[in-house]
């Protein structure tokens, strides 16, 4: 779990604990509060949530691109020096 999920749903349920203690004292700048404090740990728990998603499918990329380079050298070295052809040619006028 990432850090930033830890930090929301403690401050979900912070502010959770803070509503319920506003209403049963009547106290409705308090319970705003806590609204808001749900509202924030909520969206720094999506945040944490997206990030660990970004992070696995960045590594999943890795993965396939390292599994493919080692499994046809010759093919990435050919792609590798086509792509250094076609941005050297780049500079220069047909």
């Amino acid at each position: 779990m990432e850090q930033n999920q830890l930090s929301g749903t403690a401050k979900n349920l912070g502010g959770k604990a803070q509503e319920g203690i506003a209403r049963a004292t009547g106290d409705n700048n308090m319970q705003v509060r806590g609204g808001m404090k749900q509202a924030e740990g909520s969206m720094q728990d999506l945040y944490g949530q997206a990030k660990e998603t970004a992070s696995e499918g960045a590594a999943s990329i890795e993965d396939s691109l390292r599994n493919y380079i080692e499994n046809k050298p010759y093919t990435t070295a050919a792609i590798a020096l086509a792509v250094g052809w076609m941005i050297g040619r780049a500079h220069r006028p047909f």
